[in-house]
């Protein structure tokens, strides 16, 4: 089991007065009593309740009763799993995880009474990521993943000092994928990341465009928005650095054929063909197979032999 994040405290055991501070039991009566109250103020896992959540997570299916208890466990398994294990730094970016197992974090719209609350509601979501089911407040979790806990989170992982290494994997996954490769596009970019651990989610808006990409890295358990990687990485970068999508790209070239084949079709004995195309080789082979017409010049090589005539002559009566 990987170490978690902890911190020590070094201090005496003398108190001002000169008086010696007992330290009989003080793990028992202290130090796990303080590791509780921390543990439940900042919604971390429980410490006897870690074997527990060592478990493959599995998407929440959506197939549960919504409002009922199971739907909730669910829920919160996932909450927990993704909370302790991923390092992430903004709502986008958490959401990037809870995504990928049907749950979302919602802080509603500017104007709404939760953004204004600084609440959240967490939600399943479908296969088409549509919201269904009965949100779920934050503080109806025993561990209160809340706004306020969830921020405190966002700053612990900004400061990891593996964060940075971390960044450096994702980058040079996809360097490794596009560097001099012409005909990479973003769904195989996509399908390659994938089989190296990293899950990309996008975000589109009506037209279709990209404006929002995020890594999530299932390895290194790191969560990052493409712009915080530099802007090769972010949407814009990585559009430029893909190619189209092949389908559509052989689409056009299908539609380009066809033109061409409708041109030629329509042109009579007028050939817009390239050279070493089997329209001009054909009319190659029809010249040469063609019967010499008169006044055309034809080769000494292929010209009949003349028949010579013979010299006759004349005797006088």
């Amino acid at each position: 089991m990987p170490v978690q994040p902890h911190v020590h405290i070094v201090t005496t055991n003398i108190k001002a007065d000169g008086s010696r501070i007992s330290l009989h039991n003080l793990g028992k009566n202290q130090s796990e009593k303080t590791r509780k109250e921390i543990e439940i103020d900042f919604g971390l896992v429980k410490a006897q309740d870690r074997k527990a959540q060592e478990f493959n997570l599995k998407p929440v299916s959506i197939k549960a009763q919504y409002g009922k208890a199971e739907t909730k466990k669910a829920v919160s398994n996932v909450l927990e799993k993704v909370l302790n294990d991923y390092k992430f730094t903004t709502m986008g970016e958490l959401n990037a995880v809870l995504n990928q197992y049907n749950v979302a974090a919602d802080i509603g719209s500017e104007a709404s009474r939760i953004r204004k609350n600084n609440g959240i509601l967490y939600r399943v979501l479908d296969k088409e990521g549509n919201r269904v089911g009965v949100p779920i407040k934050a503080s109806d979790f025993h561990f209160k993943p809340t706004h306020r806990n969830l921020k405190v989170r966002f700053l612990f992982n900004e400061m990891n000092p593996n964060r940075t290494k971390d960044s450096l994997r994702i980058r040079n996954s996809i360097d490794f994928t596009l560097y001099g490769k012409q005909n990479v596009s973003l769904p195989r970019l996509i399908n390659i990341l994938q089989k190296d651990g990293i899950d990309t989610v996008i975000r589109k808006n009506e037209e279709g465009l990209l404006y929002g990409i995020t890594y999530c890295d299932h390895r290194t358990r790191s969560v990052f928005n493409g712009s915080a990687l530099g802007k090769q990485y972010s949407a814009k970068g990585i559009t430029e650095r893909c190619i189209e999508d092949p389908f559509s790209l052989h689409q056009q070239k299908s539609q380009r054929i066809g033109m061409d084949v409708g041109q030629v079709g329509n042109a009579g004995n007028d050939y817009h063909v390239g050279k070493g195309s089997s329209m001009e080789n054909d009319k190659s082979l029809d010249s040469l197979l063609s019967p010499v017409k008169d006044g055309e010049y034809t080769p000494h090589q292929l010209k009949k032999p003349k028949r010579k005539k013979q010299k006759g002559f004349s005797m006088g009566f």
